[in-house]
């Protein structure tokens, strides 16, 4: 073929008349090529952003292992979508495999990434600072100094001599370059803004690592407390637990918590901010080793107890009910957890009696601690203090469910297979007791009883129904170690981004009774500063050239441009 360019050779071909074609990689090629890929510092950034978008959900979503009972709530409230967010892993966001996998790749493009980035960089910090480049004045940040002098060999080396010894005194590395009538000094610095970037990358891989293999020796669970009763650190006695796959049955450390009390201030009824609670505190008695100590656990202040942290995370009030039957027995008593419902503890719970009863009873129940009728006839509490507690109670009669093996919240009534016999759509009105008062349950079934918890000559409802907290109870020895790395990583952050890499040369060139000093900064990266840097240099050299205690044979400097 005969090229019609006369630019192009004769033997030229043009892509019309013959494909490209590439070599294939075959399946250890696509392997090394997926690593790559995986392995890159983008890679890295965008897995990082992926993992924060994947955790979004853990904080919308109340999530099992932290709180169940908001998990409950959020099944009452929701009973369509709930299944298909449980399906997707929206209230287990943080063990679900989905967000693993992110996390592991992460891990992997980390490593991948740091390990040659490591051994660059040691290299690097062996090396010599590089030769002094032949033409400066190429360079942005130039500038050039001449001086006259007796005798210009002996002036430039004592020039060079005195640069090489400031730039050290600036923390730079230097190294000396000298070859006919040309002195130079080659200076760098800045290796700790890399090292700060390669401790930043390590640390996160240290998070990561200890975040892995520490969540698999801990454990989380959480324990409702009525006033009076001793929680005992065993796992029959939890609510539900979340361990990792490391924690055996032996693993918890032997302890009880009895809680005595629990404080709360509110606002004053009336006032600009009413209702409002001010400080939490749970008092309670601690049995360890055969010693009892008081202890409090307040929010944003957990208690320590044997390596566990123990957090405060929700309060409400307790009821005390007693159901009889027609015969006047004990069926039921417990001091049962009301739910809040808003800010002023309006309060839902729930009363399940399987046995005593010609059938199985189930009692849905309303506690306002301040009762307030509305102006369509229905109650709500106006104080979360207990100024004029009210409970009402509508109840079923039926099947509680229980008998088929599955597992059932105690917060939730499932009305299904029951016949309601009190309340809306029925005959009968909601039962209302206040503290101490006994009604009758419908059809003759029995009574039940709001207990009356104030102590004897008390002359208002202010101890009347006993207070219940939500504790959470942590154990991870892994969290110093994730400070540590998370406090590594903040330092080694720091350092990239404010420790500026950056070269210095001061060359000093001879002709006859002149010297020409020529001063030149290169910056890797953007370095603001590296102009007044230079200018920093030339009159701090200019200064010791000068000094007096020095030995000189030359005249002051005549700067050009």
């Amino acid at each position: 073929m005969t090229s019609s360019d006369p630019l192009r050779p004769s033997d030229h071909i043009d892509g019309d008349d013959s494909a490209i074609t590439q070599p294939r990689l075959g399946f250890v090629g696509w392997l090394r090529w997926g690593w790559r890929q995986l392995t890159s510092m983008r890679t890295a950034i965008i897995l990082l952003l992926v993992l924060a978008i994947a955790a979004i959900p853990g904080s919308i979503f109340p999530q099992r292992m932290a709180d169940p009972n908001g998990v409950t709530q959020w099944q009452t409230d929701n009973p369509d979508l709930f299944p298909v967010l449980d399906a997707m892993n929206m209230f287990d966001v943080y063990l679900s495999p989905w967000f693993s996998a992110i996390y592991l790749l992460l891990f992997i493009s980390l490593v991948g990434c740091v390990i040659p980035r490591i051994k660059h960089h040691l290299k690097a910090l062996r090396a010599r600072p590089p030769r002094t480049p032949a033409r400066l004045g190429r360079l942005e940040d130039h500038r050039e100094v001449t001086r006259d002098a007796t005798d210009a060999g002996a002036e430039a080396a004592r020039s060079i001599d005195i640069a090489q010894k400031q730039l050290k005194a600036l923390g730079y590395r230097v190294e000396r370059y000298d070859k006919g009538r040309t002195y130079s000094v080659s200076a760098e610095r800045g290796y700790w803004r890399e090292t700060g970037n390669l401790v930043f990358h390590l640390a996160l891989v240290g998070v990561l690592l200890v975040v892995g293999i520490g969540g698999s020796f801990a454990y989380t669970g959480q324990r409702v407390v009525v006033e009076g009763q001793t929680f005992v650190n065993t796992l029959l006695d939890y609510e539900s637990m979340n361990r990792g796959r490391f924690v055996s049955d032996d693993a918890l450390t032997p302890y009880a918590m009895t809680l005595d009390s629990f404080d709360v201030t509110y606002q004053e009824y009336g006032s600009a901010a009413s209702g409002q609670a001010g400080d939490f505190s749970a008092n309670v008695s601690v049995r360890e080793n055969g010693e009892t100590r008081k202890e409090s656990v307040r929010v944003n202040h957990p208690l320590g107890v044997a390596g566990d942290k123990i957090y405060l995370l929700g309060n409400g009030y307790a009821p005390t009910l007693t159901v009889r039957n027609a015969d006047g027995d004990v069926v039921y008593s417990n001091s049962v957890p009301f739910l809040p419902q808003d800010n002023n503890l309006t309060s839902l719970g729930v009363v399940k009696v399987t046995d005593g009863m010609p059938e199985q009873l189930g009692i849905a129940a309303f506690f306002y601690p301040s009762a307030a009728r509305l102006d369509t006839g229905a109650f709500a509490s106006a104080h979360g203090d207990l100024l004029a507690p009210l409970l009402t109670l509508d109840v079923y009669e039926g099947d509680l469910g229980i008998n088929e093996g599955t597992p059932r919240s105690v917060y939730v009534l499932d009305t299904e297979e029951l016949t309601k016999l009190t309340g809306r759509t029925t005959d009968v009105d909601s039962i209302e007791l206040q503290p101490g008062e006994t009604a009758d349950l419908p059809n003759g079934l029995g009574t039940v009883t709001f207990e009356d918890e104030s102590p004897a000559g008390a002359t208002d409802y202010t101890q009347s129904v006993k207070r219940f907290v939500s504790l959470q109870i942590h154990h991870d020895d892994s969290a110093v170690w994730v400070l540590v790395f998370a406090l590594l990583a903040l330092g080694g952050l720091m350092l990239a981004l404010f420790v500026p890499r950056r070269r210095m040369w001061v060359k000093a060139t001879t002709s006859d009774d002149t010297v020409t000093l020529e001063y030149a900064g290169l910056a890797r990266g953007e370095d603001p500063t590296l102009a007044a840097a230079v200018d920093d240099l030339v009159a701090g050299h200019a200064r010791l050239l000068d000094d007096p205690r020095r030995s000189t044979s030359s005249t002051p400097a005549k700067p050009r441009k």
